[in-house]
């Protein structure tokens, strides 16, 4: 596979403007759009771990900040604006809209990947325009902050959590229940929150490509 094609993009959202970094292999499957949360940015090792396995996958990535520099300084100090869940949601709305307008991008079906609260909020937004989103996938992820949006998702919707993160295990057994669509919980033995243990991260790449090659390569019937 030839190397992907980066470009750093700004998305507008409202009055302000995100900053991203878009990857395209070459003749992509479809998009996958990163939803980082809990004070993390589109610098995440773990998820730019995860968008390397999806591009090498041929999937297009774009992993973006949900919060401005100057909205991130105020969330370091008071970790407010990360809980937001339909602030973050309405960002996630805006860059599902820039990609389906991207001349690169037009027609390709789209993902959303969602860690902690980011999860919440790509599930909301996927709540809220489910002819555009085809998949989501969570990782390690807090899909109780959707609420009753939980069931409004038409998104074949994949959970991964750590088998030693009891807590957030015990969360996602109970979002999975209130889910409506085509979903799965995948429990890996022995990983805790941050994934940091040998093959875990692994792990989380490999489902989450298969899950994301299997629902972006199929036409999205969602608004059915």
């Amino acid at each position: 596979m030839a190397k992907e094609a980066q470009s750093e993009v700004r998305i507008k959202a409202g009055l302000v403007e995100l900053e991203g970094e878009l990857a395209l292999p070459d003749s992509p499957r479809g998009v996958v759009l990163f939803a980082h949360g809990s004070g993390s940015s589109r610098h995440s090792t773990r998820n730019r771990f995860v968008a390397h396995a999806l591009q090498e996958g041929r999937l297009g990535t774009l992993l973006m900040d949900l919060l401005t520099a100057a909205e991130d300084q105020i969330d370091s100090r008071t970790a407010e604006l990360r809980f937001n869940v339909e602030l973050l949601a309405e960002r996630v709305i805006a860059a599902v809209d820039w990609v389906g307008s991207h001349p690169a991008l037009r027609g390709l079906n789209i993902g959303l990947f969602g860690a902690s609260t980011g999860a919440a909020a790509a599930l909301a937004a996927a709540a809220r325009v489910p002819a555009q989103v085809s998949a989501v996938v969570s990782r390690g992820g807090r899909p109780d902050l959707a609420g009753t949006a939980l069931a409004e998702v038409r998104a074949a919707t994949l959970l991964i959590v750590g088998g030693s993160d009891l807590p957030v295990l015990e969360l996602n057994r109970a979002a999975l229940r209130e889910l409506r669509g085509e979903k799965e919980l995948k429990i890996v033995p022995g990983a805790t929150h941050l994934f940091e243990e040998p093959g875990a991260l692994e792990e989380v790449s490999r489902l989450a490509q298969e899950w994301f090659q299997r629902h972006l390569g199929r036409q999205n019937t969602n608004a059915a």
